[in-house]
């Protein structure tokens, strides 16, 4: 289990990241899509870590959210 950020993004499309997993992005046209492309995006950053020999960080559940 993966905590992921979902945001607009400025062209319109939503935008997913994975806190956990420097550089693991993706988006999509709606929330729903940007989810499922994370899934997606964490599952291969995942076993491309494991297939070369790397460590898979993990999971840290801590978050704070700050209202500006």
């Amino acid at each position: 289990m993966r905590q992921v950020i979902i945001y607009p993004g400025e062209d319109g499309y939503w935008v997913g990241e994975c806190p956990s997993l420097p550089g693991c992005i993706s988006q999509g046209a709606t929330k729903e899509e940007a989810i499922a492309n994370m899934r997606e995006a964490i599952r291969g950053y995942v076993a491309a870590l494991q297939d070369d020999g790397l460590p898979v960080p993990e999971e840290r559940f801590e978050a704070l959210l700050v209202v500006v």
